[in-house]
């Protein structure tokens, strides 16, 4: 009997040995499937023209004439892209107020929109926080449109997923919450252009559209299948999106040297509702660019600078 329950004990205790192997590869496996979802590439170097430009403690002010289909007509307005890079504390997901090495150099862009539908205005503002690493996605984009109806905004965090919230006067869209799996978005191809132009999604991909033109279009946040390509013409490159399911179509003309700057874009889509629908065309053309510190020219001489841009 001995020798027969020596062997039953070891196979019971060679049994609770595999189970526990099995229950480490397993808690192992876990551990490192959250460390590839959380794990970011190692940031692209950042050569020295880049530095002089961007961190020489100026910002790059660009006043663009804008021509904006809205209730299916065009109206006039300006717009106006505000490019700086600043410290972001990656934690808060806020321009850092302290100086600390887990802070994320980021080329944030402040990019807003004035016009006139009848009587009345429409202002619209948008702001993305890029790492100039270009090795993530944006750490952090918001929207807000504002206009005698009511106002509408909403903001995307960059965490294990892309965190939403979204908030509206509108009743059928309400306050939202929101978590999507991780996509190029739209706002962030604007920063994109001005840090690595050779980084921009090309082919058939998936992208969030703008959160302006979801907002103005009632559409539901999401990626959307959209077509990308990059051309070159005339000393200027063009960065094409086209989204087949809403009809629409981003151009973006850019120069071709560093520092990249926008030159013009054009924005093709269905505007309007019910029979005044009609495929129109926003159009910004560059009328002037300034690099200075604006946050310093806040005084009643410093307005004549609005005349310098044409605003």
């Amino acid at each position: 009997m001995t020798p027969i329950i020596t062997r039953i004990s070891l196979i019971f205790l060679s049994l609770l040995i595999g189970l526990s192997s099995c229950r480490k590869v397993e808690k192992d496996a876990v551990s490192e499937d959250k460390q590839d979802i959380t794990q970011k590439a190692d940031p692209k170097p950042l050569t020295k023209s880049f530095k002089d430009y961007w961190y020489a403690g100026e910002a790059e002010i660009t006043s663009y004439e804008l021509e904006q289909a809205r209730y299916g007509q065009i109206h006039p307005g300006k717009a106006v892209l505000i490019f700086v890079t600043e410290p972001f504390n990656p934690d808060k997901q806020v321009k850092a107020d302290q100086s600390s090495p887990t802070n994320v150099s980021v080329l944030k862009l402040n990019a807003t929109k004035n016009f006139l539908t009848g009587i009345y205005p429409y202002s619209v503002m948008s702001s993305t926080f890029y790492p100039v690493g270009d090795n993530q996605h944006a750490i952090k984009v918001t929207s807000s449109i504002q206009e005698w109806c009511g106002q509408v905004f909403a903001q995307l965090n960059n965490r294990d997923q892309f965190e939403i919230r979204s908030f509206s006067y509108f009743e059928s869209e309400g306050d939202q919450d929101l978590q999507l799996d991780k996509a190029p978005l739209e706002n962030e191809i604007w920063t994109q252009i001005r840090i690595r132009p050779e980084s921009l999604p090309t082919g058939e991909i998936s992208m969030i559209p703008s959160f302006e033109y979801l907002r103005l279009m009632h559409k539901p946040v999401m990626a959307y299948r959209a077509e990308a390509r990059l051309e070159q013409d005339q000393g200027n490159n063009t960065y094409i999106l086209t989204y087949p399911e809403l009809k629409r179509e981003l151009v973006i003309r850019f120069s071709e040297t560093f520092p990249y700057s926008i030159e013009s874009w054009e924005e093709t889509y269905p505007s309007g509702f019910g029979p005044s629908t009609e495929v129109l065309t926003t159009k910004a053309r560059k009328i002037k660019s300034l690099k200075t510190p604006y946050w310093r020219q806040n005084g009643n001489e410093d307005v004549s600078l609005r005349d310098t841009l044409g605003i």
